[in-house]
């Protein structure tokens, strides 16, 4: 299985589709807003959100939507970065609610190679994210520095530092019955 890509990888145009989605839970919302230590209402009372907001109901907090696209995409975006080097833009389009699933895809707006390495290159890309009925929830520009084919081959290859499997040892077998 491919898990990112290299600079010569990348062509200005292509889409990925991040595959599979996420079917977002009141536990995860939940979760995140604590360990974030977001607490506002809007994401954790459901009496406040019903009887206060114009959505009647608890919606996902907006950064783990952004960080569950941006997780969805390293394997075809981002998994062989050198550096995650900006979040150009971050757009919250519609709410996520608790029982959406979410589904990402990512379009390379642009690359070019790196002004002071030659072993790297700058991609500039734009992930979205639509709910189970196609309506973009949200939308993001962020730029990855990612490694040349030269700069993976001369550190290892694809998956540097995993080690080899050792072979197993030789069992003895036995002709004795097992208890004797």
């Amino acid at each position: 299985m491919q898990f990112g890509r290299t600079y010569e990888e990348f062509e200005v145009g292509a889409v990925y589709r991040h595959w599979p989605g996420k079917t977002v839970t009141e536990y995860d919302d939940h979760l995140f807003c604590l360990l974030t230590m977001n607490h506002h209402p809007l994401h954790m009372d459901a009496n406040y959100a019903e009887k206060t907001t114009d959505f009647g109901r608890n919606v996902v907090v907006g950064n783990y939507v952004y960080s569950l696209l941006l997780g969805m995409s390293v394997p075809d975006v981002s998994g062989k970065a050198i550096a995650n080097l900006e979040v150009e833009s971050l757009r919250h389009v519609a709410p996520t609610f608790h029982g959406d699933t979410i589904y990402g895809e990512t379009t390379v707006l642009d690359k070019w190679p790196s002004k002071s390495r030659d072993d790297r290159g700058i991609v500039r890309v734009e992930t979205r994210g639509h709910n189970q009925d196609g309506t973009l929830v949200c939308v993001f520009h962020r730029k990855v520095m990612v490694p040349t084919a030269r700069y993976v081959e001369q550190r290892g290859g694809e998956q540097p530092g995993r080690p080899e499997p050792r072979p197993r040892p030789v069992e003895q077998s036995s002709t004795q019955p097992e208890g004797k």
